[in-house]
């Protein structure tokens, strides 16, 4: 699998300091962030819609999961430091 953040960072990995900018401001133009778009989603329409995969899916149904469960853990990390139970530490 070749991956996109990889190739950058070997590429950028072998700059001196004083070449990052250089190298980095064409990234920064319109037409160069809007063709990077385009390529991420072509290829994202041939890996996963093309190929009817439920990767994306399952993916996403985990994320949403993921975040369920910090907020509850969230919650029950408040509730459990307004009933006082830490107060004995704090004095």
């Amino acid at each position: 699998m070749n991956n996109g953040a990889g190739e950058f960072f070997n590429k950028i990995r072998c700059l001196k300091v004083k070449e990052l900018p250089a190298h980095l401001k064409p990234m920064f133009i319109i037409d160069y962030i809007k063709k990077s778009i385009n390529k991420g989603l072509d290829n994202y329409n041939a890996r996963y819609i093309r190929t009817s995969t439920i990767d994306p899916l399952l993916i996403f149904s985990y994320l949403v999961a993921l975040l369920k469960e910090l907020a509850e853990q969230q919650q029950q990390a408040e509730e459990h430091d307004q009933s006082g139970h830490w107060s004995n530490l704090r004095s």
